[in-house]
């Protein structure tokens, strides 16, 4: 099988979410969607942009969230399902732009419910057997938990982050001991002047210790493996050197100071920077990982049919994606005895990403997007947790 692999990197950093902010994960957890699966269906599934941060941005929103609203009513779905799915749309999120509204409705109500700080390049309005959720994986996929520390003399400010979100899912501010002692003395004025600075040297290094502290907790208790430090480097040099032993990825974040107005543009574009070189490397380390798969021919499937054979027999780890490859395709059930998805009644031919992610969310696989490109010209392929 002939495969075009071109720039590897300038692939991979197409495939990325442009998100304004962003643990290290082989591809997008599908826990989340588990309970989706345990309802009968049909699905109204609504991708839309709900960026609404001036007046007339209100309107362009009201005229977009009526859009997919119309289009779900074309395609069936009973008006109850789709006035739920518009109240849902039509809230206003107080956010900037971009933001990306994601709502999947049953007849029994409201299924699923998330916003991003993510682009729509297209919106998604379905009404079918199965939730059409590519779009919103891709959206979502190189998103990333993260730990942001902004640290100084006198302490710092630590909050838990997951890149897609629109703002911190915890913040903590540590604040140091002995704030007198946190400025040095300027002047040369003897023995008092050096007794003075080693012990500000000792409140430094003891503040970020504290700091370090609050941190090595918050890995422990919230898993995250990745942390983006910033602020005054001798307390940052000293962070580092204490977080050395943790089971975590420590990136200096090239500029970044702790702001009171929180408005730091540098630092905000050395945490996209950052995040964009762990998202590219996650995704180079997969295709790594796939290569090796097919040298060996036992641990990769590659197209549509031979990844929902091995879904069949639960093997796939981590399904990877094209969305926009693998729109239009199609796959029948009935084409692979013991395929099944949850609760919703399928017959017949079903959209192929449909089917392969509601199959992702059953077996607890990963999924991850790659172009096509990467993945030997097809739509879609798969590592396999055995041969």
């Amino acid at each position: 099988m002939a495969r075009h692999r071109g720039d590897l990197r300038s692939q991979l950093i197409k495939a990325r979410v442009r998100s304004p902010v962003g643990g290290y994960h082989t591809g997008m957890d599908t826990a989340g969607f588990t309970t989706l699966l345990n309802r009968p269906g049909p699905y109204a599934t609504v991708l839309a942009d709900v960026s609404q941060d001036s007046e007339n941005a209100a309107h362009a929103k009201e005229l977009r969230v009526r859009a997919v609203c119309e289009e779900l009513s074309a395609q069936g779905a009973p008006p109850e399902v789709v006035a739920q799915v518009s109240e849902r749309l039509e809230t206003n999120l107080h956010q900037p732009a971009p933001l990306a509204h994601v709502v999947v409705a049953t007849p029994e109500g409201i299924a699923f419910d998330e916003v991003a700080v993510a682009e729509v390049p297209n919106q998604v309005a379905t009404w079918d057997a199965l939730p059409d959720l590519g779009s919103w994986i891709a959206a979502r996929d190189a998103s990333m938990p993260f730990v942001l520390v902004m640290v100084d003399h006198a302490g710092g400010e630590i909050s838990l982050w997951d890149s897609g979100m629109p703002r911190p899912t915890d913040t903590t501010t540590v604040e140091g001991d002995e704030l007198e002692h946190v400025h040095k003395v300027r002047d040369n004025v003897g023995w008092a002047a050096y007794r003075m600075q080693q012990t500000t040297d000792n409140v430094w290094r003891h503040n970020a210790d504290k700091v370090a502290e609050e941190v090595t907790r918050l890995i422990r208790d919230h898993g995250h493996d990745l942390v983006l430090v910033g602020g005054d480097p001798t307390s940052v040099a000293r962070l580092q050197e204490d977080l050395a032993g943790q089971p975590v990825e420590v990136v200096e974040l090239a500029s970044g100071q702790r702001a009171e107005d929180g408005g730091d543009l540098a630092r905000d574009d050395a945490i996209r920077s950052a995040l964009l070189d762990r998202v590219v490397r996650r995704r180079t380390a997969l295709v790594g990982r796939l290569e090796q798969a097919w040298g060996r021919g036992d641990r990769a499937a590659t197209g549509i049919r031979d990844v929902a054979d091995a879904f069949v027999t639960g093997r796939v780890e981590t399904l990877l994606i094209d969305p926009d490859a693998l729109a239009g395709h199609t796959l029948d059930p009935a084409d692979h005895p013991g395929l099944t998805f949850g609760e919703a009644p399928v017959s017949g031919p079903v959209d192929a990403d449909e089917a392969l992610i509601a199959a992702a969310v059953l077996t607890d696989a990963e999924v991850s997007v790659l172009p096509a490109s990467v993945l030997g010209g097809a739509p879609v392929a798969a590592l396999l947790r055995w041969s």
